[in-house]
């Protein structure tokens, strides 16, 4: 006899593909309520199962942690925001990808006391409000930091080495453009990057992989941590613009970050100059450097994210030939998508179980308390 469990495809979606013997559950699982199975302890005392409300489904491996776990029951939902209300009531621990969680939706959920983010970032997230609850919010650390920064480098690269003009030349025979000297070379080329975490630093060891000078603006990570990584620390990044070849953006979307990168410091950038973000929407202004690079201001650009997700049709950026763009996926590999989900419920389940490690956990104020 087959079973049947639903695999995630990048490219087509969940398919179900057949095991033999082997029981039937994956990642659109809808729910599991192993109180009403098994009914209450043996010991006869009153006992309530721990609810795990899954917002958007993630990778099997993820599932399997939680199939493993008979003493915790859950359901997956989807990302419509309005089912969502009804559901938080007995919820104490949630994962979440994409959906925003805002205050007025978290204030549903009295019994929360984690909640596990599938990814790095977490501005749909209100994490004022969950540290004034002294809930706390972790996050998968580097499960995806090796996708990201690999997603920003053939970024550089398909700018670099012109890919999209020597491809559609050659299809359509343009053979003469290699005599156009389209291409750079990475060696040589100073590039700076704002932000030295996870991603940041992972960027900066593959950029010395190519020879390429590193500099490195963040105000929060010590001079002696990003000399010891072989690049230079910078005080003030607005400075050295006129002196830069790449600029990469690997820091969080903050209140501090917001507009970082506007007119004045695109302005700042030589006209050869190429602007990579795979960090956060908002940091950027779209609008000018949509400007910036009609007018040849700027030489080009590669962007995976968007102020507005997904962006709005006839975006400005859309029909610029020096850009490079993605769906947000830097982070959406297939190795990824398995180690987020993993991570993400290790982190949901030590959550309830009181054994979250620290290192994953955003307010670290919330713990210890």
């Amino acid at each position: 006899m087959h079973h049947y469990i639903q695999l995630w495809n990048f490219q087509t979606g969940y398919s179900d593909v057949a095991f033999p013997g082997r029981p039937a559950w994956g990642i659109m699982a809808p729910s599991r309520d192993v109180a009403a199975e098994n009914g209450a302890r043996r010991s006869g005392k009153a006992w309530r199962m721990p609810k795990l409300l899954v917002i958007q489904p993630i990778h099997e491996a993820g599932m399997a942690l939680l199939e493993d776990r008979p003493d915790v029951a859950y359901e997956v939902v989807e990302d419509a925001l309005p089912s969502l209300a009804a559901k938080l009531a007995d919820v104490e621990a949630i994962t979440v990808r994409t959906v925003p969680l805002p205050r007025q939706l978290l204030e549903l959920a009295p019994r929360l006391k984690v909640v596990a983010r599938h990814g790095v970032g977490y501005d749909n997230l209100d994490v004022a409000y969950l540290t004034e609850r002294r809930i706390p919010l972790a996050v998968t650390a580097n499960a995806n930091a090796i996708s990201v920064a690999e997603h920003a480098m053939f970024m550089l690269l398909h700018l670099a080495k012109a890919a999209t003009a020597h491809d559609q030349a050659t299809r359509q025979a343009g053979w003469p453009v290699r005599n156009r000297l389209l291409a750079l070379d990475l060696a040589g080329r100073r590039l700076l990057i704002i932000g030295f975490g996870r991603i940041g630093s992972r960027v900066a060891k593959r950029a010395l992989a190519f020879d390429m000078p590193v500099l490195v603006y963040d105000p929060y990570v010590p001079a002696e941590r990003i000399i010891a990584a072989g690049c230079e620390p910078v005080a003030d990044f607005r400075a050295i613009l006129p002196t830069v070849d790449v600029l990469s953006l690997h820091a969080p979307l903050t209140a501090e970050t917001r507009g970082l990168i506007g007119p004045a410091e695109l302005a700042a950038l030589p006209r050869h100059a190429l602007l990579i973000n795979t960090a956060r929407g908002g940091m950027v202004d779209e609008a000018a450097l949509a400007a910036a690079l009609r007018g040849g201001q700027l030489a080009g650009a590669g962007l995976d994210v968007f102020e507005q997700e997904p962006p709005a049709e006839g975006h400005a950026l859309f029909g610029l030939s020096n850009v490079v763009l993605s769906p947000h996926i830097a982070g959406v590999t297939q190795e990824a998508a398995q180690r987020m989900a993993i991570a993400t419920m290790q982190n949901a389940l030590a959550g309830l179980d009181g054994r979250l490690d620290p290192a994953t956990v955003v307010n670290r104020e919330v713990l210890g308390t």
